[in-house]
Parts: structure tokens; C-alpha cells; sequence
């Protein structure tokens, strides 16, 4: 129209450039080159999301590629103690710089600018979301080969921003075998459908545990419902993870780099390929 304002908030008309999909992805840093995102997603809290992103940075690194992992769980990050970083984050006019691990994983979470690791983010869905969002944008990630984004549980602002604006490239669902969680999966895969984003596939945490006298797998948690879940979602089986005390007790003492065998190094490897 010949009197068009360009502004489709106040305007009811629906014309071209009103209907056209928008770009809402944030440009990062000018000094980070990125090469993939990638987005570890849960429905429900408490299945290990969390030690499978710091798992994945750590296999990835193991292959010889440039990882870093960005604490979107902005309320319960766990990220900077899985890998035993206490240090503060530093920053000067060209942005934040994110912390770096003892092998060179580089890490941003809200811990590593709060005064007190243990003081409460007490904000609003916006707030937390308009964080996350600087993390990416605000953040110096340097070059990196992939940036694992560690994502609180569910659908709520969070993931929308990050989904919204980060050019995700992929997303890995963690679940654990109770059959509830199938509904939960099913919640984050769609979403992930409605925003465009390819779900890479599916990560079971708590599978089972090997007693270490008998050898035997014992289904602690029930009898696992994944290859169904997967089916009837069109979903790829990326890994089954065991109950191993070793691996929280590695996270528990900021040791997640040192822990052998690395679980997650086959998924590594599937998306390196």
C-alpha cells in the first residue's frame, strides 16, 4: 500500500511482506565462528541432560575437534561443575569471554557470573530467555566446531529463544526408560517440528545398570520403551547409557574430562559423519 508505515504491529492488512516468514535467528559475535550447534533438549528434568551435553563436549573434543557448551538451564546450571570451573567470566567492549576447561572445552553459564555460585537466579521467563540469548550474541566463542547448547527441561521461553534465535542445527532428546517419558519425548519432538529443527535422535540415560559381580544388566528403572518410542516417532537410537556411580561422582568433582570410557564417543562420531 502507498501509505505503508512498515509497521506490521499496528497494521491489519495481509500483504506479502506481512505473511512472509521472518528470520529470527540473532547474529553472533563478530569474533565467533561457529561451525554447528547443536541442542540437547529433555520434556522433564532429572534424566541427565546435563552429563549427556558435558559427555558430548568431551567425546567431541576427544576426536580432536574445537567443542564449547553454552549453560542455556540459566535457573540450574551444572555445566561449570561438571568441569571444575569456579573462575569468574571475563569481558571488555568486544564481548564476554567463556571459560576454558583443562582440555580446552570452552563453557558460558550464568555461575560464571554470579558472585556467589550458590545465590538463586530469582527471574522471569523474559529475563532468562533474553540471557540466553546473549550468551550467543555477547559471548566470544572464537572458532569452535560445535557449540553444544546444554537446554533447561521442557517448552517453555527458553527453548523457544534458543530455537528461535540460534541457528540450531540439530537437536538430541535425552529420555530415561519409565513409560511416561514417551509422551514427554513426544512433547519436545514436536516442538522441535513446529520450529523447523531436525531431531538427530534419541539418548537413554539410565538404561540399566551392570553388576560389576555377575555382569548381568538389570532394568533398575523398568523395562526400556525406546526402539517403540522411536519408532513411532521416526527417530534414530543415538545411545543407551548405563547407571555408572562413576560418572556422577566424575561431575560431582568437576571431572567429567577425565572420565573413561567416554559413553557418547559412537554419537560423536555419528555427527561428525
Amino acid at each position: 500500500m502507498s501509505d505503508c508505515t512498515h509497521d506490521c504491529s499496528s497494521c491489519g492488512e495481509s500483504c506479502g511482506e506481512r505473511t512472509a516468514p521472518q528470520d529470527l535467528r540473532a547474529p553472533a559475535n563478530p569474533l565467533s565462528h561457529i561451525g554447528r550447534v547443536i541442542a540437547v533438549v529433555s520434556g522433564k528434568g532429572g534424566v541427565g541432560k546435563s552429563t549427556v551435553t558435558a559427555s558430548l563436549a568431551c567425546a567431541m573434543a576427544g576426536l580432536g575437534k574445537k567443542a564449547g557448551v553454552l549453560d542455556a538451564d540459566i535457573t540450574g546450571p551444572s555445566i561449570p561443575t561438571a568441569f571444575g570451573i569456579h573462575e569468574k567470566a571475563e569481558g571488555n567492549e568486544l564481548g564476554i569471554y567463556p571459560a576454558v576447561s583443562a582440555k580446552g572445552i570452552e563453557v558460558m553459564s550464568l555461575n560464571l557470573l554470579m558472585e556467589n555460585e550458590t545465590d538463586p537466579v530469582i527471574w522471569r521467563g523474559p529475563v532468562i530467555a533474553g540471557a540466553v540469548k546473549q550468551f550467543w550474541t555477547d559471548v566470544v566463542w572464537g572458532d569452535l566446531d560445535y557449540l553444544f547448547v546444554d537446554m533447561p527441561p521442557g517448552t517453555g521461553d527458553v527453548p523457544l529463544t534458543v530455537f528461535q534465535s540460534l541457528p540450531v542445527d540439530g537437536i538430541i532428546v535425552v529420555t530415561s526408560p519409565q513409560e511416561l517419558v514417551g509422551m514427554i519425548v513426544a512433547k519436545a519432538v514436536k516442538m522441535a517440528e513446529l520450529m523447523k529443527i531436525p531431531v538427530l535422535g534419541l539418548v537413554e540415560n539410565y538404561s540399566y545398570f551392570k553388576c560389576p559381580g555377575c555382569g548381568q544388566e538389570h532394568a533398575v528403572f523398568g523395562e526400556s520403551h525406546l526402539e517403540q518410542t522411536a519408532k513411532e516417532l521416526g527417530l534414530k537410537v543415538l545411545a543407551r547409557l548405563p547407571i555408572d556411580p562413576a560418572v556422577a561422582a566424575a561431575c560431582d568433582s568437576g571431572k567429567i574430562e577425565e572420565f573413561a570410557p567416554n559413553y557418547l564417543e559412537g554419537v560423536a562420531r555419528a555427527l561428525t559423519e
